[in-house]
């Protein structure tokens, strides 16, 4: 009884794609990145934590005193810059992907309940997550932090319990509005139990806003790593990661630019792509957006015509 979608074969999607350019760029870096993370191991030129006094703050290769040894530079630890970035995209990536995926599974189910349930249950649950909004982020992630102690899994489960109220938010809103539509009543009056009509009648119906929040959400948890290991309550030696490496190059910033500037565009490169393909991704799923998009594009070419 659930709504029927059609299912839009991939290469009409990847044509749809490249016919934006923004967000095939976008997409084409993000998969470099990952890829770049996940083969760290056969792509980095040397380990993370290699220490090489004598190499110490060597500059970029392009730079007079440069070496091909040393593509990107060393840090004031002789430790190579370019492995770092490699390295540190795992670990910043790791940070992200299970953050959101925790955050999103948290904020999924109080919303569902919410907006299933309704009345009292609903205002409960609403409550609570006004509550957790109005307290600083931040300051609740430097008292997790400070009382767990620093460290990736720490930064996880703190970044999780601080961002899944936007969740909650997104899907509670939905599923209200779809609680009266006639196929979530029909399952319910053919005796559907509650945990089927939600599971099955109405979180399909969430599964396209709910990628592209994620997508979003995605930059911001990059953004808050960083923010937190460049505090020093996040990565901690001798792992890396790009906070940390900006952190770290942060004392040299005027006779070492390369140690926070390759992290620094690193960060921007990963939240400006993803960026630009969630855009792509919130037209192309919602059928009112592409409907606007397409009504633009069609009096374009009338303009065009006419013009001509």
């Amino acid at each position: 009884m659930t709504q029927a979608r059609p299912h839009r074969p991939l290469r009409a999607l990847l044509a749809e794609l490249w016919q934006d350019k923004p967000a095939a760029l976008g997409l084409a870096v993000i998969l470099a990145i990952v890829a770049m993370a996940i083969l760290a191991p056969l792509v980095a030129p040397y380990d993370p934590a290699d220490q090489s006094i004598l190499s110490r703050l060597t500059p970029p290769v392009w730079n007079d005193r440069g070496s091909w040894e040393h593509i990107l530079g060393t840090d004031n630890l002789g430790r190579d810059v370019f492995s770092r970035l490699i390295w540190g995209a795992r670990t910043t990536l790791t940070i992200g992907g299970l953050t959101c995926l925790i955050a999103a599974g948290i904020g999924t189910v109080v919303g569902l309940w919410a907006g299933f349930m309704g009345g009292r249950t609903d205002s409960v649950l609403m409550r609570l997550v006004d509550i957790q909004v109005s307290f600083p982020g931040i300051l609740l992630i430097l008292l997790v932090v400070g009382v767990l102690g620093p460290g990736m899994w720490t930064l996880i489960i703190v970044l999780s319990v601080t961002n899944w109220m936007v969740y909650a938010r997104l899907v509670r809103s939905v599923v209200s509005s779809t609680r009266q539509t006639p196929y979530v009543e029909a399952a319910e009056v053919i005796g559907c139990r509650p945990s089927r009509v939600i599971f099955v009648h109405i979180l399909p119906n969430l599964v396209s806003p709910l990628l592209t929040l994620l997508i979003l959400e995605f930059t911001n948890i990059v953004l808050a790593e960083a923010a937190v290991s460049f505090l020093g309550f996040g990565v901690q030696p001798p792992d890396t990661s790009w906070g940390l490496d900006v952190a770290s190059g942060r004392d040299y910033l005027f006779i070492a630019w390369w140690l926070v500037t390759f992290p620094g565009l690193a960060i921007v490169a990963t939240v400006l792509s993803i960026n630009l393909f969630a855009n792509w991704l919130r037209v192309t799923t919602d059928p009112e957006e592409r409907e606007k998009r397409h009504a633009r594009t069609v009096a374009a070419r009338r303009r065009r015509r006419g013009t001509a």
